[in-house]
């Protein structure tokens, strides 16, 4: 059990083992996880000022109680450690977090007739991936490519087990059919196998054996099989000459990057196989006051903890404390020595710089991203005449068919992007009847009625009725805010085509603002158009989901639901045995009680209501 005492404490009562302590705040949340060797030594460097990282200071005004975790070995302290963080997400912590979910291609050789597929998420321990691949893009050429090649089965498993004869692909060659019994147990391994070496970058060797197998086949006057190595053969040595970056290198490797400025830390892997560059992968810049060093370790523990491909390289930009620990671990992991390599010249020094390259334009591209983002507000912010900059947008909807399922929606953007925990849903309670306008006085009346802060900007689905609405129940609860309605409408324009002049009709997206009797048009500034409409028609989304939700319940609520002493387990029974509600309206007195439970009183009651339905 994990030993819980008050910080100032703590030097005396820390035990002197190996373990993890977790730094909490005054009201008890986790602020830190920490590994040590010696957690008396390691807490005693905290409080003696010892400790020399920038957030340090930050860090201990904050700390209000420290447990300790003891373990084994400092190996099982640093596992602990990961988990801990993965878990708690503390705020002074370096938390690994993947700017978007990457593609990969994945293959379980624990099958009898494998297939290669693409996957965002490692879902299959047995399985083997890929990747990841720069885009989607990207996997479905690979995956294309690999098809052409190796032609291994596309098919879900579940088409597969009931297949009774070969398919499509199996006639356009892109199938070896295996079934229908086409192809052997022993031949279709050998074609995984060779689909896994491309796979991994070992194309060289998987050329050498081909031309092994195409030499084999034809001294076994096995003509047709030696074509087909021969042109799986050509199609790889094509794919090599494509393939104009090759650092000579047969090993695999991993170069972690980083760029750095003004305590933001921007990383990125790329990942080198066989000697060839596959890929990178880059990660959401860490905020915080700490040191490079940290933040490899941290990156190391936490991106490897998983099920990522585990090079015999890694090179990285700086030594760190816990290095040869990290190394033990990661080689135990692999079953084979992995290598921490900090390059000063050299082709690996060529490569960390080629990486740290690709972080820094990671960090200036989104850099970039977030000014576009914030010059699109300011212009927003000047053509609507708004109070403030609108880094908190609020759009609400309506959802509903003749008043039925009636339900509002209200979504939120920070700065641009979806907040999808602030998110929030509303079922109508006060109107079954079709009104717009009521239901949205209902939602915003609930919604600033609570004490979550208003929004920047309010947005509405709607023209100017839905716009008085809003300013309605605002003025009412005395709740300023800038308030638009956003709405599709048509506008008439003038279309000259040769010599004939018609008057048509386009349909265009309107502004209404208060006090202003004509609506705005944003054609002139399409990125702060194009955000208007997304928030909208995400409000749109959210709402109709919704209202969805509620009318697939209710269509599937069954007449019997409305008849009382009729439970689930005599609704069951009659369903089971007489297939479904309309014949069990249809079905007679006698036929009622003939299902188990069913008594002659209540066969009667249920014979009645339904014949009144």
């Amino acid at each position: 059990m994990p030993e819980k005492k008050s910080s100032n404490k703590r030097i005396p009562s820390a035990p002197r083992s190996p373990g993890v302590y977790l730094m909490k705040d005054a009201p008890g949340k986790i602020i830190y996880v920490g590994k040590a060797n010696n957690l008396r030594s390691r807490i005693n460097t905290y409080f003696t000022g010892k400790d020399t990282r920038p957030m340090a200071p930050f860090l201990m005004a904050r700390v209000s109680d420290i447990e300790f975790i003891t373990t084994a070995t400092e190996k099982e302290a640093l596992i602990l450690e990961n988990n801990l963080i993965k878990k708690h997400r503390p705020r002074y912590n370096v938390v690994l977090r993947d700017d978007k979910t990457y593609y990969h291609l994945s293959l379980d050789p624990t099958e009898k007739y494998p297939r290669l597929q693409l996957s965002r998420k490692r879902l299959n321990n047995a399985a083997l991936y890929f990747g990841p691949y720069p885009s989607g893009l990207a996997a479905k050429e690979t995956l294309r490519f690999v098809q052409q090649v190796f032609p291994l089965r596309s098919c879900h498993n579940r088409d597969f087990k009931l297949r009774a004869r070969p398919c499509l692909e199996y006639q356009i060659g892109r199938c070896l059919a295996p079934c229908g019994g086409m192809v052997g147990k022993e031949d279709y391994r050998k074609l995984t196998e060779s689909a896994v070496l491309f796979l991994k970058g070992r194309s060289r060797e998987l050329i050498s054996d081909l031309k092994k197998q195409m030499d084999n086949a034809s001294n076994e006057l096995n003509y047709e099989e030696a074509a087909r190595l021969r042109d799986r053969i050509g199609a790889l040595e094509h794919s090599l000459e494509k393939q104009n970056v090759d650092y000579g290198i047969k090993i695999d490797q991993d170069i972690v990057g980083y760029y750095a400025q003004d305590n933001n830390y921007q990383l990125c892997i790329l990942f080198i196989r066989g000697g060839k560059l596959l890929g990178s992968k880059s990660f959401t810049p860490i905020k915080l006051k700490t040191n490079i060093d940290e933040v490899i370790s941290s990156c190391l523990t936490q991106y490897y903890h998983g099920e990522s491909d585990i090079p015999d390289e890694i090179i990285i930009p700086a030594h760190f404390p816990d290095e040869n620990l990290i190394a033990q671990w990661l080689s135990e992991k692999k079953g084979k020595k992995v290598m921490l390599i900090v390059p000063s010249r050299g082709a690996k020094n060529a490569l960390l710089d080629m990486a740290n390259d690709n972080a820094r334009s990671l960090w200036e591209a989104a850099n970039k991203k977030e000014e576009n983002k914030m010059m699109r507000l300011e212009i927003l912010k000047e053509k609507l005449s708004l109070s403030k900059l609108p880094r908190r947008i609020e759009c609400y909807d309506i959802s509903n068919i003749d008043g039925k399922h009636a339900v509002g929606s209200m979504v939120a953007f920070q700065d641009g992007e979806p907040n999808k925990t602030s998110y929030r849903r509303y079922r109508i309670k006060t109107l079954n009847d079709p009104d717009d306008y009521g239901m949205m006085h209902e939602v915003l009346s609930r919604r600033f009625k609570g004490k979550d802060a208003p929004p920047d900007l309010l947005i509405v689905d709607g023209g100017k009725g839905q716009l008085n609405i809003a300013l309605s129940v605002c003025r009412d609860l005395k709740v300023k805010i800038d308030t638009i309605g956003l709405a599709k409408e048509e506008r008439a324009f003038i279309s000259t085509k040769g010599l004939v002049k018609k008057k048509l009709a386009k349909t265009e997206d309107r502004v209404y603002l208060p006090g202003r009797k004509d609506p705005i048009f944003l054609t002139s500034f399409p990125s702060v158009l194009a955000l208007l409409q997304r928030v909208r028609d995400e409000a749109h989304r959210f709402a109709l989901r919704y209202h969805r939700q509620l009318k697939q319940k209710s269509d599937l609520k069954s007449a019997l639901d409305e008849i009382s002493d009729i439970g689930s387990k005599r609704k069951t029974a009659l369903l089971k045995h007489f297939g479904s509600v309309k014949k069990v309206k249809d079905a007679s007195l006698e036929d009622l009680q003939d299902v188990p439970g069913i008594s002659r009183k209540l066969a009667q009651k249920i014979y009645k209501e339904l014949a009144n339905k």
